[in-house]
């Protein structure tokens, strides 16, 4: 029962939220009239596919973000690698620092158009805050708990694995939910070099001059961004350890 007093209020608004929008949505497009464009492109065939392209798209960026933030997190916060912490964060800030579209059209000259293009943007994109909050919840760790365990016989791996990292969870996580986050907003802007995505809809909404298709792609990508996140704090609730607040 204490997990569910110290449940953040938002864990749970945050569904109704969701829910609302996604009812209000259904009925508005039932009620509305589409033109034979948007009832091709929001037919549930084609919005299958495109959906499901998006969070493909998303996920194979947040998992590899996640096997290359993660481990250089912890090797920078190791005393041998310190000194560098600081160079290496300042070049994964470059990445998100540079504008979005523009990252994705230079890596487009460099590795043509496509599904591999913008997964390698969407990496670049999203490495800091996996990084960045790997760091920080490892350094946040007392340096007692850490003494302590080494007292009593820990080697530098199993104080890393047994006291370190589950200290760090919540903090990763939270890292870790934010770039997916990022990801699926980023991601609409693969459709821009061949890469099928909810953007899809937008782009096409936009040249077409098609409203109903710009706003419905809009709001799918909200409601996807938003159960994304719902999901990313029940894990991070799962997952923090008892007595870490």
């Amino acid at each position: 029962m204490s997990r569910f007093r110290s449940t953040p209020i938002d864990v749970w608004l945050e569904p109704l939220v969701v829910l609302v929008l996604g009812i209000a949505y259904v009925l508005w497009y039932r009620s509305t009239t589409l033109t034979s464009t948007e009832q091709a492109s929001l037919g549930w065939d084609n919005l299958r596919t495109t959906l499901a392209s998006h969070v493909i798209l998303t996920l194979t960026a947040t998992v590899i973000v996640v096997v290359i933030a993660v481990p250089l997190g912890i090797l920078l916060t190791r005393e041998k690698a310190k000194k560098l912490n600081p160079i290496v964060v300042n070049v994964a800030n470059i990445g998100q620092a540079a504008p979005a579209v523009g990252l994705i059209v230079l890596l487009t000259m460099w590795l043509g158009t496509g599904f591999r293009t913008a997964v390698v943007g969407l990496v670049v994109y999203a490495i800091l805050p996996i990084l960045q909050n790997t760091i920080v919840g490892l350094q946040q760790v007392d340096q007692r708990t850490i003494e302590a365990a080494r007292g009593i016989g820990f080697s530098g791996v199993r104080t890393l694995v047994q006291v370190e990292l589950p200290l760090a969870v919540p903090v990763i996580l939270n890292g870790i939910r934010t770039a997916l986050v990022i990801l699926v907003g980023t991601a609409t802007l693969s459709t821009f070099i061949g890469a099928t995505s909810l953007g899809t809809l937008i782009t096409t909404g936009v040249t077409l001059f098609l409203p109903k298709l710009l706003i419905s792609g809009a709001i799918l990508v909200a409601l996807l961004a938003l159960t994304i996140d719902w999901l990313g704090r029940l894990v991070e609730l799962v997952a923090t350890p008892k007595g870490v607040a």
